[in-house]
């Protein structure tokens, strides 16, 4: 489906058409309207003539933030979105933002531009073989050299990104400069028409939703883990997990699908459901890292893996599903619903104990963190923090944001509801400014709050500038335990012989940084003091709070070994499971 023709002002229209000003009208008429970047001579064109077909142009103060800053726009809106960052520099500056939307399977298409085409291969300035460095990170990457390749090649990169033959994610085209300014004979804005939306759907094979559907009734306790495929299926997830009577677990490429308080929604005992479950419905969801790989090792009682998805890598890798169902999550699902695909003799017990013990669990955190406000340091305990931050943002609808090592780690257990965007699977620490600057410019009637370490605060704290520029409104609470805290543990832990780590970060007044660029801010260092600091903060946004929380706590993700790097696994559980499970059947064989 295609946006509706988007009127351009006749201003614009007017103007000479040149290859700057039928880029611009592709992008207003494909319902864009925001760019994020950073101003430079060689996308000047493209810059002036956006503003003038009546796009918003985010400016930033580094070239990755404007691409993460694009990737929240994305995931907030659905939508393809867009990031213009300026040549050799300043795309290298970009490509961690790149490599994060890649990672994260997110339709974000980056522009730049190349010195004029004579100069091209004679040691140019700022001369880089820009779409070569980002190919490996990047759906399509390309350079439009003449006129007549611009709209087939906009048309092919706004396909590779949204996901039309393949996943989802970046895709990047350049242009010479003197193209940009380049009359532009073959496109004029007038004529052009608008780029497709989303993804056509894709009907299931009968016979494929017959097996699942069988598969489903013939087990006991089923569970459904989304992805990113999930994404535009919300209302037929919702009415799938009613109909099937199995449980949920969503991942950070799917968060906020389901309510925090749904049956279903069960993310406090992860572990156990996915160790019980005999039967695992991914939907629109890769079997990474985070998932064991989709080994036994996570999955023991597991005798089949139902997998729902447009692309091969949902279907089959790391663990081919014993039923495929190729297809678009809505389709599949609401045939599934239709047919009221449950199971014929489910293990109540099991999924009523499953539901219990996320609800007990999730209540002991609640009076564990009212009950621990400090930490052995006797600053405060991050748990509190989060605690605190829960009961400030009740019936506020926020949009919560989460980012650090130690940090992300505590807030994806202790957040409620759990953060909305967050490091991802990728874990690129510094999202969490840019992320919060671009959700409260997309929501601006909501209360967005970023939950940040200090350690990744750094990367990207020159975004607060942005913020306050561009009239954002977020809240940033920095976590500040003056370390690379998972680190800083590791290194006590596993290499105490060697003092020079450098995992301490002493001494920073985050707050002070805030001030300096015009924010509200203030220091936090007693629990007592943080529920009256956010609410100030909340109305006094754009602002900042400087917690001084306690470093002695290890974290959910430092417990469970994460730091160690196993060779199996990203985790110690399930790496030894594997291991034991590969010694049994060695000593079978």
């Amino acid at each position: 489906m295609t946006y509706p023709p988007t009127p351009l002002p006749a201003e614009f229209l007017r103007r000479p058409h040149s290859v700057a000003h039928a880029v611009a009208a592709f992008l207003a008429r494909s319902g864009v309207e925001r760019i994020y970047g950073l101003t430079g001579s060689h996308i000047k064109p493209l810059w002036d003539e956006a503003t003038r077909a009546g796009l918003r142009v985010l400016d930033v103060r580094h070239e990755a933030a404007a691409v993460h800053m694009a990737q929240a726009d994305a995931e907030l809106t659905g939508e393809l979105a867009v990031a213009v960052v300026t040549t050799g520099p300043g795309l290298a500056n970009a490509v961690p933002g790149i490599a994060a939307a890649h990672q994260a399977r997110v339709p974000v298409l980056i522009l730049s531009a190349l010195p004029p085409s004579a100069q091209l291969g004679l040691g140019a300035l700022e001369e880089l073989d820009q779409a070569e460095l980002v190919r490996s990170i990047t759906r399509l990457a390309a350079t439009v050299r003449h006129p007549r390749q611009l709209l087939p090649l906009l048309h092919a990169a706004f396909g590779a990104a949204i996901g039309d033959e393949a996943p989802p994610g970046p895709a990047f085209l350049d242009f010479p400069t003197d193209l940009l300014r380049g009359e532009s004979t073959w496109s004029r804005a007038e004529q052009i028409s608008g780029a497709p939306r989303a993804p056509g759907p894709i009907a299931p094979l009968p016979a494929a939703i017959d097996a699942a559907a069988a598969a489903i009734r013939s087990s006991r306790r089923p569970v459904v883990i989304s992805g990113r495929g999930a994404r535009a299926a919300q209302p037929t997830l919702g009415r799938f997990l009613a109909t099937s009577g199995a449980l949920y677990l969503d991942t950070p490429e799917s968060r906020g699908l389901v309510p925090d308080d749904h049956p279903a929604y069960v993310p406090a005992v992860r572990s156990a459901v996915m160790g019980g479950a005999d039967t695992v419905i991914t939907v629109g969801r890769r079997l990474d890292f985070a998932l064991a790989y989709g080994s036994n090792a996570a999955f023991p009682d597991a005798t089949t893996f139902i997998r729902i998805g447009r692309h091969t890598a949902e279907l089959t890798a790391n663990r081919v599903g014993d039923v495929q169902v190729k297809a678009d999550a809505g389709s599949a699902l609401e045939l599934l619903a239709a047919r009221d695909a449950a199971p014929t003799a489910p293990d109540t017990g099991w999924l009523s104990e499953m539901r219990d013990r996320n609800a007990q669990r999730r209540k002991r955190w609640g009076e564990r963190a009212r009950g621990e406000p400090t930490g052995p340091d006797g600053a405060i305990h991050p748990n509190a923090m989060l605690s605190v931050i829960n009961e400030t943002l009740v019936d506020r609808d926020p949009i919560v944001i989460a980012d650090g090592g130690d940090t992300l780690s505590f807030a994806r257990v202790g957040l409620v509801p759990p953060p909305r965007l967050d490091t991802g699977t990728f874990g690129l620490l510094g999202v969490g400014v840019p992320f919060a600057v671009a959700a409260s410019l997309i929501h601006p009637e909501r209360t967005v709050v970023a939950v940040i370490g200090d350690g990744a605060f750094g990367f990207n704290a020159m975004e607060l500038d942005t913020a306050r520029r561009s009239g954002a409104r977020p809240v940033f609470v920095i976590s500040n335990n003056r370390a690379w805290n998972i680190e800083r543990m590791d290194h006590v832990a596993n290499y105490a012989g060697n003092p020079r780590f450098n995992t301490e970060l002493p001494g920073c007044r985050y707050d002070q940084l805030a001030q300096s660029l015009g924010l509200h801010a203030q220091r936090v260092t007693s629990l007592d003091r943080l529920g009256p600091a956010l609410r100030d903060a909340i109305a006094h946004a754009p602002s900042l709070i400087d917690v001084s929380t306690s470093g002695e706590i290890p974290s959910p993700d430092f417990a469970a070994g994460l730091a160690d790097l196993p060779d199996l696994h990203v985790v110690r559980g399930w790496d030894e499971a594997e291991r034991a499970a590969s010694a049994h059947h060695e000593r079978k064989g």
